[in-house]
């Protein structure tokens, strides 16, 4: 596997910095990694490393660009997390959502990639794969405890990928009654939507190297989004 950097030019104006991680053995298709709330940091890109192992080219595009290119912070640092909640509150979302799609766009050019492009996202990155699921291009997303989902439940008639949602049951920003009503709205476009509750564990299960890591929850979660990914995309991972 090998990785760069890479940039993307904005329609908007202005370019932005990617993570590209590439496999060894391609299987043809890509992922867009969306980011949590600390940046690309040392995270991200391992996690990015990880889709790239089994078989994607995962690219991870700076969403925080607009306000401070290139932010990594650490989860650990009280001060990080304080101005990761800033970044967050600044981000435009529906401008993050046709950044995310500009990363799409460039896997699809690759000479490699032939088949289908997901997007994969992580806490905010988690609410932006569940709306990119509703644009046209993304053949599949997985949101990994997105946050604020239950924010935008009247959205989900308009799911139009495979989307697969993981909450985590302890999760403190999506407390048992949110949970249930993404579940309720998941059944009403079931034949898109399915949710995947993971007992024991809260937020950031799945956040590599970080203090909440668990790699039993971890390890279900990815085999079930490989699951998916090998269903809609069309691969063998």
């Amino acid at each position: 596997m090998a990785a760069y950097q890479v940039t993307l030019n904005s329609p908007t104006g202005g370019n932005f910095g990617a993570y590209l991680a590439t496999p060894e053995a391609p299987n043809g298709c890509g992922v867009v990694v969306l980011q949590e709330i600390f940046g690309i940091n040392a995270n991200l890109r391992a996690t990015a490393d990880h889709w790239a192992s089994q078989g994607y080219f995962a690219i991870v595009p700076d969403l925080f660009w607009r306000q401070q290119p290139g932010v990594e912070l650490d989860p650990a640092s009280e001060a990080d997390r304080a101005r990761a909640t800033e970044l967050m509150q600044g981000l435009d979302q529906p401008l993050a959502v046709k950044d995310a799609l500009l990363a799409a766009d460039y896997l699809r050019k690759l000479p490699e990639v032939t088949g289908d492009i997901a997007a994969i996202g992580y806490c905010l990155g988690g609410k932006l794969a569940y709306l990119l699921s509703m644009q046209a291009g993304i053949d599949a997303a997985i949101s990994y405890y997105g946050v604020a989902i239950q924010s935008a439940l009247g959205d989900m008639p308009d799911v139009k990928a495979a989307l697969l949602l993981h909450l985590a049951e302890q999760d403190h920003l999506c407390p048992p009654e949110a949970q249930a009503a993404i579940e309720q709205a998941a059944a009403g476009n079931a034949d898109r939507v399915s949710v995947l509750r993971h007992p024991g564990v809260g937020h950031a299960f799945a956040r590599i190297g970080g203090a909440t890591f668990n790699p039993d929850a971890a390890g279900r979660a990815n085999a079930a989004t490989l699951a998916l990914l090998d269903r809609k995309l069309g691969t063998v991972a």
